[in-house]
């Protein structure tokens, strides 16, 4: 019998009262303004809207990459407004990871190196033979000592994806991942990344201005004016 005192599980993610501001010279400029969700372990959640309506800034406040000037946002129930830089760090280390529009390799590593970057920064122990197999598994097997220049748009995207899946994230963020791909390329990626993610079990947020992208998604976030203005999801 299901024990019914037991505390519910908390969200993978969830953002309150989130808010991002900037004084220019000209006066304030609000970029985002009273964002509040949460998303459950496993989902799969699209941020869309106009150009310049946040998303990007708001992915960056939820990976913590940036501080919000108002609100906050919990990772696991772990709040990262109590955490100093090296403590957001080591939460994305440990649970975060990411995937970027410009592909964000280094270029001197190859793509064996690439992969292996954050398990050795993580202090793992084997850091060749995962990466080797999250590149064949990417179907880059063939490719691991190609530096970044030696590899097309696509492939480049697909180190970026194997390095970001390597250390078993259980969040995962993607921003624009086929904004700098052609149509047929970015539709393999997107396949690519969603049978990862399912593999893996990981909660998935990111965002696109691409609706078709945004429809494999379970959920829809849409963001206009740096205000959340619907969140709708897809029938099971």
């Amino acid at each position: 019998m299901a024990d019914s005192s037991r505390t519910p599980a908390a969200p993978a993610l969830s953002a309150t009262a989130l808010g991002k501001r900037v004084q220019l010279p000209g006066g304030e400029l609000v970029i985002l303004d009273g964002v509040a969700f949460a998303i459950a372990r496993g989902e799969s959640v699209a941020i869309v809207g106009p150009s310049g309506s946040g998303k990007s800034t708001l992915l960056s406040l939820l990976a913590g990459l940036d501080a919000p000037t108002a609100g906050s946002v919990e990772i696991d129930g772990a709040a990262l407004s109590t955490l100093d830089e090296d403590g957001r760090a080591r939460v994305r280390a440990e649970k975060v990871g990411f995937v970027f529009q410009n592909f964000q390799l280094l270029p001197s590593l190859t793509a064996l190196e690439n992969v292996m970057l954050p398990l050795e920064l993580r202090g793992d122990a084997d850091v060749e033979g995962p990466a080797r197999a999250i590149l064949a598994r990417v179907g880059l097997g063939e490719r691991l000592g190609h530096y970044p220049r030696q590899l097309s748009g696509g492939e480049q995207q697909r180190v970026a994806v194997a390095r970001a899946f390597v250390t078993g994230p259980s969040l995962m963020f993607a921003d624009e991942p086929t904004g700098n791909l052609d149509t047929a390329t970015g539709q393999a990626i997107i396949e690519l990344l969603f049978a990862l993610n399912q593999d893996a079990g990981t909660t998935l947020v990111l965002v696109t201005h691409d609706e078709h992208l945004a429809g494999r998604c379970r959920r829809t976030l849409r963001i206009e004016g740096g205000r959340l203005v619907a969140d709708s999801g897809r029938a099971a």
